[in-house]
């Protein structure tokens, strides 16, 4: 799998790289700014961009700027957003674009390598991947109706499958039978008046698109 890295920090740009490529992938290019970003994207074509929310001249927004041109120009390149902090809304910028292929996470969890490994290896199979705390905000952004219907253990079910968790991973994580999840599923579904779908991933995607105010 190949991927481009725009990072301005050289320590943190050289680290990834390293841990990419000793994880089996190829790092096809390494930016520091927006533009280099762009241009690479342009030039390789690769399987993933990881890119720094705050990136040159400007350090504020420039990241995801040039990952809503890349989803417009390349959507078959998947996106996973690195952030110093919890910016909700660069989250529902890239959300309301699409929710394939799409991750969100503190720079923090880079530390923990499996974890991100595996967040990057999700969205590069058209998953998403985002932040328990970014999850945490998107839901308090939406928390007054009609999530409000959920019960506490239906809100704590939807934020796992809004990380990007599958049926057995939020039953683990909840010490539940696979069975009452997909309960609690069924119940969250009906009350958030969303149509069926099949699969995991699809309802992972549904609920996103609520949490964004989407459809």
């Amino acid at each position: 799998m190949r991927v481009v890295i725009a990072e301005d920090s050289v320590l943190l740009r050289a680290g990834l790289t390293k841990l990419l490529e000793t994880s089996g992938f190829e790092v096809a290019a390494a930016a520091g700014d927006a533009e280099e970003l762009l241009a690479a994207v342009r030039e390789h074509r690769p399987d993933a961009a990881i890119v720094d929310v705050r990136m040159p001249p400007g350090f504020t927004d420039e990241g995801v700027r040039a990952a809503l041109v890349m989803r417009r120009e390349a959507p078959d390149v998947a996106v996973l957003l690195l952030s110093q902090y919890v910016e909700e809304r660069y989250a529902a910028d890239l959300l309301s674009s699409s929710t394939s292929g799409i991750g969100y996470l503190l720079k923090d969890r880079v530390a923990d390598v499996s974890a991100f490994l595996d967040a990057l290896r999700r969205v590069i199979a058209g998953g998403t991947a985002l932040d328990p705390e970014v999850v945490a905000q998107l839901l308090l952004r939406r928390g007054s109706d009609p999530l409000g219907r959920l019960t506490p253990r239906e809100r704590e079910v939807l934020s796992l499958m809004a990380e990007g968790r599958s049926n057995a991973g939020i039953a683990a994580a909840l010490v539940v039978s696979e069975s009452a999840v997909a309960k609690h599923i069924n119940n969250i579904f009906a009350k958030l008046d969303l149509p069926h779908a099949e699969g995991d991933h699809r309802r992972v995607l549904a609920v996103l698109r609520f949490l964004d105010g989407g459809t």
